[in-house]
């Protein structure tokens, strides 16, 4: 079955981050997993299995498998409380980041992921010419993580993608702190594929930490700038980053492979 979940906005299919939902009797090769995800044409398809009380989860995107993905594993936590187990209040995942849990609280879906560790690098002219302004503080997890003087750049950013793919890290993430909501941010993904990532649940994992540090603050509401949008309820728990948004479901359909 494939189904199509769209995170953070509730009940709105145009916002947030859309995300490819398979889930399989048994696994497929990863070659036909690929094949799949490039066709979605989506930053992310979703496969899991159930194994025992628990669901192997693995994420592709189209430049690739991924280590971790947060709007993916949410969306997948929807489909089967939607479709498979209605009665169930929590879902683990075995996945390549270990295991990961989702629970349900008042219709909200919040993760339990591992925190990046992040450390301080330095702010090159790469960098600058990549992302199109200087950054403040510039840090590096899986993602480089670069840190804004405002809101408004990381608004109006219009980076140089190409660039980009020659900057360490899996992902770019630039993010300053807001006015209406705790942080802003945005993703940008063009080595898997991806130009901007809409709203990346693995990203915050990375900016919640760094804020968490910077700011001494534990619980933030945190906003993605990208075209679609979204908003993420996030605790830093230290060694852990909770993450909390809705799903909306946008259609469902059989693959023909």
């Amino acid at each position: 079955m494939f189904l199509e979940a769209r995170e953070f906005i509730p009940g709105v299919v145009h916002k947030g981050n859309p995300a490819a939902i398979c889930i399989l009797d048994e696994w497929i090769d990863d070659e036909l997993m690929q094949n799949i995800t490039n066709e979605n044409k989506l930053s992310e398809t979703a496969f899991a299995v159930k194994t025992g009380a628990a669901y192997h989860l693995r994420w592709f995107t189209p430049g690739g498998e991924i280590d971790l993905c947060g709007h993916a594993t949410l969306a997948t936590a929807f489909v089967l409380h939607r479709f498979y187990e209605p009665e169930a209040t929590s879902f683990k995942f075995d996945t390549l980041s270990g295991q990961l849990t989702v629970t349900m609280d008042d219709g909200r879906f919040i993760m339990n992921f591992p925190s990046y560790d992040l450390t301080p690098v330095e702010v090159t002219d790469a960098m600058i010419s990549a992302i199109g302004v200087t950054p403040v503080e510039a840090y590096m997890g899986r993602d480089l993580v670069c840190i804004l003087e405002n809101e408004n750049q990381v608004i109006n950013l219009k980076p140089d993608l190409a660039k980009i793919k020659q900057l360490n890290g899996e992902l770019l993430h630039v993010t300053a702190q807001g006015t209406q909501y705790d942080t802003i941010s945005r993703s940008f993904a063009p080595k898997l594929a991806v130009d901007e990532d809409p709203v990346c649940g693995s990203g915050h994992c990375h900016i919640i930490p760094l804020w968490a540090h910077k700011l001494k603050q534990a619980k933030f509401t945190a906003y993605q700038a990208s075209a679609r949008s979204g908003v993420l309820y996030c605790e830093y728990l230290g060694d852990r980053t909770t993450l909390a948004g809705d799903a909306a479901l946008y259609s469902i359909a059989d693959l023909q492979v």
